[in-house]
């Protein structure tokens, strides 16, 4: 039987360009390759798609975009195509893909754009689709989804830029509403990019000022004293949730550093709850999996209140890291699965997804 060939996204112009690419060099390395034909095509900073050929290797630090057989290319949204077309020596040609691994992470890659992409190019692809992807990438529309659905989460409040000349206001009003510190977030960025902690109001105006570098919506969280959890869930219509895993970070809050820079922060898994806690803790991830219209994957972050036992639910990741050190795979692996046979459990659940009527 022929292989069927997997397009692995990588890269893209988003904050999280590097750990996409650490990701990658994870996920590429352990596709079954008795079953899978990897096509790994990488998206610079700048946004220029290129058909890379060479080592996997050369992916982590930047230089494969220097890797002398990159040639353009693109995904044609044609569904008659259905494939990839690379341009060599001034010609094109046509290559058929079965599937598509958007390993990216962040905007343009987790945001339903290159999923709307992939829907009009009819091909099967990893993760969540179009609505999921947007909804859960947006901190302030999931939030507002959560709350109608009834899970509880930490208190929380959000403003645009447009609103930054009534800071005096929504300062008072936060500090009525959620009292200090205050954590102040980017609504679409991930990887704890733009995140700041506020102690008081000369703070908490460098935190907008922060966020706002990286998006014009902020969300504005209560501080929640207690354990930083994760459970992965995987499945399109029939779900699986395992874990929940700790994260035991080193720094004060879990920042971008100390996740993927640094390498300092540690897990426990499973998390140190009872087992009617990590059970509960479940419940509530595919609770939540499933009002926000997930697919295929996604870790699902919550925190348990110390003193109280709420579970408060923090936020959803349609597309979770895959480095070496990341929680969603460590989990699945804890499980039970290789990861050779989970990336292969993801993939077919892109083409079980294809199947599913407005999947």
């Amino acid at each position: 039987m022929a292989k069927q060939k997997i397009c692995v996204l990588f890269g893209g112009v988003s904050s999280e360009h590097e750990v996409s690419l650490m990701s990658a060099t994870s996920v590429i390395r352990n596709i079954p390759a008795d079953r899978y034909e990897v096509i790994p095509v990488g998206i610079t900073k700048k946004g220029r798609w290129l058909y890379y050929p060479g080592p996997v290797e050369h992916l982590a630090d930047g230089s494969w975009e220097r890797y002398p057989d990159c040639v353009p290319a693109f995904l044609s949204p044609d569904a008659v195509d259905r494939g990839l077309v690379k341009c060599e020596n001034g010609a094109f040609s046509l290559m058929k893909i079965d599937a598509v691994f958007p390993v990216l992470h962040g905007r343009g890659g987790e945001d339903g754009t290159v999923q709307g992409l992939l829907e009009l190019a009819g091909i099967p692809y990893v993760g969540c689709g179009v609505l999921s992807s947007a909804l859960c990438m947006d901190k302030a529309a999931a939030n507002l989804v959560m709350d109608a659905s009834g899970i509880d989460r930490c208190e929380w409040d959000y403003m645009t830029r447009s609103e930054l000349g009534e800071f005096d206001a929504i300062a008072d009003r936060l500090e009525q509403k959620l009292g200090w510190p205050i954590f102040v977030k980017p609504a679409n960025a991930g990887s704890s990019v733009g995140i700041s902690k506020a102690a008081d109001r000369a703070a908490l105006r460098e935190a907008v000022n922060l966020a706002l570098a990286h998006d014009s919506r902020i969300v504005f969280e209560r501080f929640v004293r207690g354990q930083e959890v994760e459970c992965a869930v995987s499945g399109n219509e029939a779900l699986v949730a395992v874990g929940p895993g700790e994260i035991l970070a080193s720094q004060e809050f879990y920042t971008y550093d100390d996740k993927y820079i640094a390498g300092t922060s540690r897990v426990a898994i499973p998390a140190h709850l009872s087992e009617e806690k990590l059970a509960e803790v479940r419940e509530i991830a595919q609770r939540a999996y499933r009002a926000l219209c997930c697919t295929g994957l996604a870790r699902v972050d919550f925190f348990v209140e110390e003193g109280t036992g709420r579970v408060l639910l923090n936020e959803i990741n349609t597309l979770p890291g895959f480095t070496d050190i990341s929680m969603y795979p460590k989990l699945m692996i804890h499980s039970g699965m290789s990861y050779g046979e989970l990336l292969d459990r993801l993939i077919r659940l892109a083409f079980e997804r294809k199947e599913i009527p407005n999947g």
